[in-house]
Protein backbone atom coordinates (compact mmCIF):
# COMPACT_ATOMS: atom_id res chain seq x y z
CA UNK A 1 0.00 0.00 0.00
CA UNK A 2 2.63 2.38 1.07
CA UNK A 3 6.72 2.56 0.11
CA UNK A 4 7.55 4.44 3.02
CA UNK A 5 4.78 2.97 5.78
CA UNK A 6 5.99 -0.10 6.64
CA UNK A 7 6.21 -2.84 9.69
CA UNK A 8 10.20 -2.35 8.88
CA UNK A 9 9.33 1.48 9.76
CA UNK A 10 7.54 1.07 12.46
CA UNK A 11 9.75 -1.50 14.40
CA UNK A 12 12.48 1.10 14.00
CA UNK A 13 11.04 3.28 16.56
CA UNK A 14 11.91 3.25 20.03
CA UNK A 15 10.05 2.31 23.28
CA UNK A 16 8.84 0.00 25.48
CA UNK A 17 8.22 -3.70 24.43
CA UNK A 18 4.49 -3.50 25.11
CA UNK A 19 4.59 -0.16 22.97
CA UNK A 20 6.66 -2.44 20.16
CA UNK A 21 4.68 -5.19 20.05
CA UNK A 22 1.58 -2.80 19.72
CA UNK A 23 2.94 -1.30 16.77
CA UNK A 24 4.08 -4.86 14.79
CA UNK A 25 0.48 -6.26 14.76
CA UNK A 26 -1.62 -3.05 13.56
CA UNK A 27 1.77 -2.87 10.97
CA UNK A 28 0.82 -6.03 10.05
CA UNK A 29 -2.61 -5.44 9.17
CA UNK A 30 -2.61 -2.32 7.51
CA UNK A 31 -1.03 -4.16 4.42
CA UNK A 32 -4.76 -6.36 4.36
CA UNK A 33 -6.74 -3.05 4.92
CA UNK A 34 -8.54 -1.73 2.04
CA UNK A 35 -8.26 1.50 0.97
CA UNK A 36 -11.02 3.96 1.57
CA UNK A 37 -12.97 5.53 -0.90
CA UNK A 38 -16.21 7.92 -1.65
CA UNK A 39 -18.11 5.13 -2.43
CA UNK A 40 -18.23 4.42 1.64
CA UNK A 41 -20.70 6.63 3.34
CA UNK A 42 -18.11 7.74 5.89
CA UNK A 43 -16.13 9.25 2.82
CA UNK A 44 -18.05 10.32 0.93
CA UNK A 45 -17.69 14.02 -0.13
CA UNK A 46 -13.80 13.54 0.94
CA UNK A 47 -11.23 13.99 -1.03
CA UNK A 48 -9.51 10.92 -0.10
CA UNK A 49 -8.86 10.27 -3.69
CA UNK A 50 -6.39 12.88 -3.87
CA UNK A 51 -4.08 11.51 -1.33
CA UNK A 52 -0.95 9.61 -2.12
CA UNK A 53 0.85 8.09 0.79
CA UNK A 54 3.49 7.82 -1.03
CA UNK A 55 4.11 11.08 -1.05
CA UNK A 56 5.13 11.29 2.69
CA UNK A 57 7.49 9.56 4.72
CA UNK A 58 8.28 9.08 8.91
CA UNK A 59 10.18 11.53 10.60
CA UNK A 60 13.69 9.39 11.17
CA UNK A 61 13.99 10.95 14.63
CA UNK A 62 17.19 9.08 15.37
CA UNK A 63 18.66 11.13 12.69
CA UNK A 64 17.46 14.45 15.28
CA UNK A 65 20.53 16.13 16.81
CA UNK A 66 18.93 15.89 20.11
CA UNK A 67 15.84 17.31 21.76
CA UNK A 68 14.41 20.08 19.48
CA UNK A 69 13.56 23.37 20.15
CA UNK A 70 10.04 24.60 21.24
CA UNK A 71 8.51 26.12 17.92
CA UNK A 72 7.88 30.00 18.38
CA UNK A 73 4.17 29.26 17.36
CA UNK A 74 4.02 26.76 20.14
CA UNK A 75 5.31 29.22 22.67
CA UNK A 76 2.53 31.06 21.96
CA UNK A 77 0.07 28.84 22.62
CA UNK A 78 1.81 27.80 25.92
CA UNK A 79 1.75 31.73 27.23
CA UNK A 80 -2.07 32.08 26.40
CA UNK A 81 -2.69 29.45 28.82
CA UNK A 82 -0.32 31.02 31.54
CA UNK A 83 -2.55 29.01 34.78
CA UNK A 84 -2.22 25.46 33.46
CA UNK A 85 -1.53 21.91 35.50
CA UNK A 86 0.71 20.75 32.75
CA UNK A 87 2.10 20.76 28.96
CA UNK A 88 3.78 18.43 26.75
CA UNK A 89 5.32 20.05 23.10
CA UNK A 90 5.64 17.41 20.30
CA UNK A 91 7.34 18.36 17.51
CA UNK A 92 7.44 16.24 14.33
CA UNK A 93 6.57 13.29 16.45
CA UNK A 94 8.97 13.66 19.30
CA UNK A 95 8.45 15.15 22.35
CA UNK A 96 10.29 18.22 23.37
CA UNK A 97 9.09 19.78 26.63
CA UNK A 98 6.97 18.43 29.37
CA UNK A 99 6.03 19.60 32.43
CA UNK A 100 3.84 19.11 35.52
CA UNK A 101 3.25 20.96 38.28
CA UNK A 102 4.17 19.00 41.35
CA UNK A 103 0.74 19.49 42.93
CA UNK A 104 -0.82 16.68 40.58
CA UNK A 105 2.02 14.40 40.66
CA UNK A 106 2.16 14.30 44.44
CA UNK A 107 -1.71 13.24 43.81
CA UNK A 108 -1.14 10.44 41.45
CA UNK A 109 -1.72 12.63 38.21
CA UNK A 110 0.53 10.74 35.80
CA UNK A 111 1.57 13.01 32.17
CA UNK A 112 3.50 12.76 29.45
CA UNK A 113 4.86 10.74 26.84
CA UNK A 114 3.56 6.47 27.32
CA UNK A 115 6.49 4.98 28.24
CA UNK A 116 6.73 6.93 31.12
CA UNK A 117 3.15 6.55 32.62
CA UNK A 118 2.19 3.80 34.77
CA UNK A 119 -0.83 2.02 33.44
CA UNK A 120 -0.48 3.45 29.69
CA UNK A 121 -0.35 -0.20 28.92
CA UNK A 122 -3.14 -0.81 30.11
CA UNK A 123 -5.50 1.72 28.93
CA UNK A 124 -3.85 3.22 25.34
CA UNK A 125 -6.33 1.73 23.17
CA UNK A 126 -8.62 1.13 25.06
CA UNK A 127 -11.37 3.37 23.84
CA UNK A 128 -10.50 3.22 20.04
CA UNK A 129 -10.45 -0.59 20.24
CA UNK A 130 -9.77 -2.02 16.98
CA UNK A 131 -8.77 0.67 14.84
CA UNK A 132 -11.32 1.95 13.05
CA UNK A 133 -9.97 2.44 9.70
CA UNK A 134 -6.69 2.69 8.11
CA UNK A 135 -5.62 5.33 9.24
CA UNK A 136 -6.46 4.43 13.00
CA UNK A 137 -4.09 1.40 11.95
CA UNK A 138 -1.52 3.43 10.60
CA UNK A 139 -1.87 5.39 13.86
CA UNK A 140 -1.13 2.45 15.89
CA UNK A 141 1.36 0.85 14.18
CA UNK A 142 3.67 4.56 13.77
CA UNK A 143 2.73 6.77 16.52
CA UNK A 144 6.25 7.69 17.94
CA UNK A 145 5.61 8.83 21.44
CA UNK A 146 1.90 8.61 22.48
CA UNK A 147 1.03 11.14 24.93
CA UNK A 148 -1.01 9.95 28.11
CA UNK A 149 -2.86 11.79 30.74
CA UNK A 150 -4.29 9.82 33.76
CA UNK A 151 -6.13 11.60 36.51
CA UNK A 152 -7.15 9.49 39.81
CA UNK A 153 -10.01 8.71 41.18
CA UNK A 154 -11.63 11.77 42.69
CA UNK A 155 -9.13 14.05 41.58
CA UNK A 156 -10.01 17.57 40.17
CA UNK A 157 -7.47 19.47 38.20
CA UNK A 158 -8.38 22.87 38.43
CA UNK A 159 -6.03 24.41 35.57
CA UNK A 160 -5.93 23.45 32.05
CA UNK A 161 -3.65 20.51 30.88
CA UNK A 162 -2.28 21.25 27.66
CA UNK A 163 -0.80 19.00 24.37
CA UNK A 164 0.67 21.29 21.75
CA UNK A 165 1.29 18.92 18.84
CA UNK A 166 3.49 21.10 15.59
CA UNK A 167 4.75 19.80 12.52
CA UNK A 168 7.09 21.84 10.75
CA UNK A 169 9.41 19.31 8.41
CA UNK A 170 8.30 18.87 4.77
CA UNK A 171 7.26 15.47 3.51
CA UNK A 172 6.90 14.29 7.02
CA UNK A 173 4.28 11.74 7.93
CA UNK A 174 3.32 12.17 11.20
CA UNK A 175 0.56 10.28 13.98
CA UNK A 176 0.26 11.75 17.07
CA UNK A 177 -1.53 9.83 19.82
CA UNK A 178 -3.38 11.36 22.73
CA UNK A 179 -5.29 9.01 26.07
CA UNK A 180 -7.27 11.14 28.34
CA UNK A 181 -8.46 8.87 30.93
CA UNK A 182 -10.39 10.20 34.35
CA UNK A 183 -10.78 7.90 37.36
CA UNK A 184 -14.15 7.99 39.15
CA UNK A 185 -15.38 11.11 40.16
CA UNK A 186 -11.94 12.83 38.37
CA UNK A 187 -12.30 16.51 36.64
CA UNK A 188 -9.97 17.93 34.36
CA UNK A 189 -9.64 20.51 31.49
CA UNK A 190 -7.71 19.71 28.33
CA UNK A 191 -6.58 22.05 25.51
CA UNK A 192 -5.20 20.05 22.53
CA UNK A 193 -3.64 22.24 19.67
CA UNK A 194 -2.45 20.97 16.48
CA UNK A 195 -0.04 23.85 14.21
CA UNK A 196 2.62 23.77 12.30
CA UNK A 197 4.54 25.15 9.68
CA UNK A 198 3.66 26.24 5.64
CA UNK A 199 4.83 22.83 4.92
CA UNK A 200 3.15 19.80 3.01
CA UNK A 201 2.87 16.89 5.57
CA UNK A 202 0.26 14.38 6.19
CA UNK A 203 -0.89 14.14 10.07
CA UNK A 204 -3.23 10.91 11.11
CA UNK A 205 -4.16 11.99 15.27
CA UNK A 206 -6.32 9.94 17.14
CA UNK A 207 -7.62 11.46 20.60
CA UNK A 208 -9.29 8.76 22.88
CA UNK A 209 -11.38 10.49 26.07
CA UNK A 210 -11.87 7.89 27.91
CA UNK A 211 -14.34 9.42 31.24
CA UNK A 212 -15.73 7.04 34.06
CA UNK A 213 -18.75 7.02 36.89
CA UNK A 214 -19.44 10.72 37.64
CA UNK A 215 -16.29 11.98 36.40
CA UNK A 216 -16.33 15.20 34.19
CA UNK A 217 -13.89 15.95 31.71
CA UNK A 218 -13.82 19.18 28.90
CA UNK A 219 -11.76 19.43 25.99
CA UNK A 220 -10.98 21.41 23.13
CA UNK A 221 -9.25 21.16 20.07
CA UNK A 222 -7.86 23.76 18.10
CA UNK A 223 -6.50 22.93 14.91
CA UNK A 224 -4.29 25.59 13.12
CA UNK A 225 -2.09 23.29 10.88
CA UNK A 226 -0.44 24.81 7.74
CA UNK A 227 -2.43 25.36 4.43
CA UNK A 228 -0.49 22.35 2.60
CA UNK A 229 -1.22 20.24 5.52
CA UNK A 230 -3.63 17.29 5.14
CA UNK A 231 -4.67 16.08 8.15
CA UNK A 232 -6.97 12.99 8.70
CA UNK A 233 -8.11 12.95 12.92
CA UNK A 234 -10.44 10.54 15.19
CA UNK A 235 -11.47 11.26 18.05
CA UNK A 236 -13.01 8.48 20.32
CA UNK A 237 -14.79 9.16 23.59
CA UNK A 238 -16.63 6.82 25.84
CA UNK A 239 -18.61 8.03 28.86
CA UNK A 240 -19.25 6.26 31.93
CA UNK A 241 -22.26 6.33 34.25
CA UNK A 242 -23.34 9.72 35.56
CA UNK A 243 -20.27 10.91 33.58
CA UNK A 244 -19.84 14.14 31.53
CA UNK A 245 -18.22 14.82 27.88
CA UNK A 246 -17.96 18.50 26.55
CA UNK A 247 -15.76 17.84 23.48
CA UNK A 248 -15.63 21.38 21.17
CA UNK A 249 -12.99 21.69 18.11
CA UNK A 250 -12.41 25.05 16.09
CA UNK A 251 -11.19 24.41 12.58
CA UNK A 252 -9.44 27.08 10.59
CA UNK A 253 -6.35 25.18 9.45
CA UNK A 254 -4.96 23.07 6.97
CA UNK A 255 -5.39 21.96 3.29
CA UNK A 256 -8.14 18.97 3.27
CA UNK A 257 -8.48 18.49 7.67
CA UNK A 258 -10.92 15.65 8.78
CA UNK A 259 -12.39 14.91 11.91
CA UNK A 260 -14.13 11.97 12.78
CA UNK A 261 -15.95 12.08 16.45
CA UNK A 262 -17.09 9.36 17.91
CA UNK A 263 -18.88 9.99 21.22
CA UNK A 264 -20.52 5.97 22.78
CA UNK A 265 -22.53 6.81 25.68
CA UNK A 266 -21.88 3.62 27.71
CA UNK A 267 -23.55 4.12 31.16
CA UNK A 268 -26.59 5.14 32.60
CA UNK A 269 -27.21 8.94 32.36
CA UNK A 270 -23.86 10.14 30.49
CA UNK A 271 -23.85 12.87 29.14
CA UNK A 272 -21.64 14.10 25.75
CA UNK A 273 -21.80 17.66 24.61
CA UNK A 274 -20.27 18.08 20.93
CA UNK A 275 -19.40 21.68 20.16
CA UNK A 276 -17.11 22.98 17.20
CA UNK A 277 -16.59 26.23 15.12
CA UNK A 278 -15.29 25.99 11.74
CA UNK A 279 -13.84 28.82 8.91
CA UNK A 280 -12.53 28.32 5.20
CA UNK A 281 -10.49 30.22 3.29
CA UNK A 282 -8.73 30.11 0.01
CA UNK A 283 -9.40 26.19 -1.23
CA UNK A 284 -9.65 24.48 2.00
CA UNK A 285 -11.76 21.51 2.78
CA UNK A 286 -12.90 21.14 6.35
CA UNK A 287 -14.78 17.66 7.19
CA UNK A 288 -16.69 16.77 9.90
CA UNK A 289 -17.98 13.08 10.61
CA UNK A 290 -19.94 12.67 14.00
CA UNK A 291 -21.37 9.67 15.66
CA UNK A 292 -23.95 10.45 18.55
CA UNK A 293 -24.03 6.74 19.86
CA UNK A 294 -26.37 6.21 22.78
CA UNK A 295 -26.19 2.70 24.81
CA UNK A 296 -27.26 2.95 28.02
CA UNK A 297 -30.83 4.68 29.61
CA UNK A 298 -31.40 7.98 30.12
CA UNK A 299 -28.23 9.55 28.39
CA UNK A 300 -28.03 13.03 26.87
CA UNK A 301 -25.66 14.20 23.87
CA UNK A 302 -25.99 17.87 22.36
CA UNK A 303 -24.42 19.00 19.14
CA UNK A 304 -23.82 22.41 17.68
CA UNK A 305 -21.15 22.80 14.83
CA UNK A 306 -21.18 26.34 13.40
CA UNK A 307 -19.11 27.29 10.71
CA UNK A 308 -18.23 29.99 7.23
CA UNK A 309 -16.94 28.70 4.25
CA UNK A 310 -15.37 31.38 1.74
CA UNK A 311 -13.70 32.10 -1.09
CA UNK A 312 -13.39 28.61 -3.16
CA UNK A 313 -13.31 26.23 0.23
CA UNK A 314 -15.72 23.70 1.31
CA UNK A 315 -17.40 22.30 4.40
CA UNK A 316 -18.44 18.97 4.57
CA UNK A 317 -21.02 18.14 8.07
CA UNK A 318 -22.15 14.00 8.24
CA UNK A 319 -23.46 12.72 11.36
CA UNK A 320 -25.66 10.24 12.95
CA UNK A 321 -27.36 10.21 15.92
CA UNK A 322 -27.83 6.02 16.62
CA UNK A 323 -30.33 4.97 19.53
CA UNK A 324 -29.41 1.64 20.50
CA UNK A 325 -32.66 -0.32 21.74
CA UNK A 326 -31.60 -0.62 25.80
CA UNK A 327 -31.47 3.18 25.38
CA UNK A 328 -34.52 4.32 26.88
CA UNK A 329 -35.01 7.78 27.72
CA UNK A 330 -32.52 9.55 25.25
CA UNK A 331 -32.19 12.86 25.00
CA UNK A 332 -30.09 13.32 21.65
CA UNK A 333 -29.87 16.82 19.63
CA UNK A 334 -27.86 17.79 16.49
CA UNK A 335 -27.44 20.99 14.98
CA UNK A 336 -24.90 21.83 11.71
CA UNK A 337 -25.17 25.75 10.36
CA UNK A 338 -22.85 27.18 8.19
CA UNK A 339 -22.87 30.30 6.59
CA UNK A 340 -21.35 30.78 2.47
CA UNK A 341 -19.64 34.28 2.17
CA UNK A 342 -19.12 33.59 -1.52
CA UNK A 343 -20.96 32.30 -4.05
CA UNK A 344 -18.19 29.71 -4.99
CA UNK A 345 -18.03 28.55 -1.78
CA UNK A 346 -19.98 24.90 -1.18
CA UNK A 347 -21.20 23.23 1.88
CA UNK A 348 -22.50 20.02 2.26
CA UNK A 349 -24.58 19.08 5.54
CA UNK A 350 -26.27 15.53 6.29
CA UNK A 351 -27.25 15.19 9.58
CA UNK A 352 -29.46 11.58 10.31
CA UNK A 353 -31.13 9.70 12.57
CA UNK A 354 -30.85 5.66 13.97
CA UNK A 355 -33.66 5.17 16.35
CA UNK A 356 -34.17 1.47 17.51
CA UNK A 357 -36.20 2.56 20.93
CA UNK A 358 -39.44 4.98 21.03
CA UNK A 359 -39.21 6.30 24.54
CA UNK A 360 -36.33 8.96 22.89
CA UNK A 361 -36.72 12.56 22.45
CA UNK A 362 -34.56 13.22 19.08
CA UNK A 363 -33.95 15.96 16.74
CA UNK A 364 -31.87 17.39 13.73
CA UNK A 365 -31.98 20.50 11.86
CA UNK A 366 -29.22 21.57 9.64
CA UNK A 367 -28.91 24.99 7.50
CA UNK A 368 -26.73 26.33 4.68
CA UNK A 369 -26.92 30.09 3.12
CA UNK A 370 -25.34 33.41 2.96
CA UNK A 371 -25.00 36.13 5.40
CA UNK A 372 -28.28 37.04 6.83
CA UNK A 373 -30.00 39.97 5.26
CA UNK A 374 -31.78 41.28 8.01
CA UNK A 375 -29.53 41.41 10.06
CA UNK A 376 -26.74 43.43 7.62
CA UNK A 377 -29.43 45.97 6.38
CA UNK A 378 -30.48 46.37 10.09
CA UNK A 379 -26.62 47.37 10.70
CA UNK A 380 -26.18 49.45 7.44
CA UNK A 381 -29.23 51.25 8.24
CA UNK A 382 -27.69 52.84 11.32
CA UNK A 383 -24.59 53.86 9.38
CA UNK A 384 -22.50 50.24 9.69
CA UNK A 385 -20.42 50.11 6.69
CA UNK A 386 -21.31 47.48 4.49
CA UNK A 387 -17.88 45.05 5.36
CA UNK A 388 -18.03 45.98 8.96
CA UNK A 389 -21.64 44.78 9.07
CA UNK A 390 -20.52 41.34 7.47
CA UNK A 391 -17.87 41.24 10.13
CA UNK A 392 -20.44 42.14 12.72
CA UNK A 393 -22.98 39.40 11.73
CA UNK A 394 -20.56 36.36 11.16
CA UNK A 395 -18.73 37.45 14.71
CA UNK A 396 -21.99 37.32 16.47
CA UNK A 397 -23.09 33.79 15.00
CA UNK A 398 -19.80 32.19 16.51
CA UNK A 399 -20.72 33.33 20.00
CA UNK A 400 -22.68 30.73 20.85
CA UNK A 401 -20.12 28.17 20.49
CA UNK A 402 -17.03 30.81 21.79
CA UNK A 403 -19.20 31.35 24.91
CA UNK A 404 -19.12 27.96 25.92
CA UNK A 405 -15.39 26.26 24.86
CA UNK A 406 -13.89 25.02 27.84
CA UNK A 407 -10.65 26.89 27.74
CA UNK A 408 -11.49 30.87 28.58
CA UNK A 409 -8.12 31.50 27.95
CA UNK A 410 -8.25 30.95 23.84
CA UNK A 411 -11.29 32.19 23.01
CA UNK A 412 -10.07 35.90 22.39
CA UNK A 413 -7.33 34.57 20.04
CA UNK A 414 -9.91 32.09 18.45
CA UNK A 415 -12.25 35.56 18.04
CA UNK A 416 -9.47 37.37 16.37
CA UNK A 417 -8.18 34.45 14.14
CA UNK A 418 -11.98 34.99 12.36
CA UNK A 419 -11.47 38.48 12.69
CA UNK A 420 -8.26 38.41 10.56
CA UNK A 421 -9.82 36.17 8.09
CA UNK A 422 -12.95 38.16 7.55
CA UNK A 423 -10.60 41.37 6.86
CA UNK A 424 -8.64 39.47 4.53
CA UNK A 425 -11.64 37.93 2.57
CA UNK A 426 -12.86 41.95 1.98
CA UNK A 427 -9.01 42.75 0.73
CA UNK A 428 -8.90 39.92 -2.26
CA UNK A 429 -12.41 41.11 -3.09
CA UNK A 430 -11.27 44.39 -3.31
CA UNK A 431 -8.69 43.98 -5.24
CA UNK A 432 -10.67 41.47 -7.50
Amino acid sequence: MTSTLTPEAAALLAGPDWLRRRRAAAAETVSTTPWPTTDDEVWRYSRIDDLDLDDFAPVDLSGLDGPADIPPGAAVVLESVRRRAGAVVVRNGQVVHRELDPVWAEKGVGFGPAADVEGADRLLGAVAGDSIDLFGLLNDAHSAEPIVLIVPRGVVVDAPVVVVDWVDIEGAATFPHLLVHLGEDAEATVLEHQGGADVRALVAPITELDVAQAARLRYLNVQERGPRTWQIASQLSRVGQDGSLTAAQAALGGDYARTRADCRLVGRGAGGDLLAIYFGEGDQTLDFRTFQDHAAPDTTSTLLFKGAVGGTSRSIYTGLIKVRPEARGTNAFQTNRTIKLSEHAWAESVPNLEIENNDVHCSHASTVGPIDEDQRFYLESRGVPPEVAEQLVVAGFYDEVLSRLPVPDVVAPLRARIVERLERRDRVEVTA
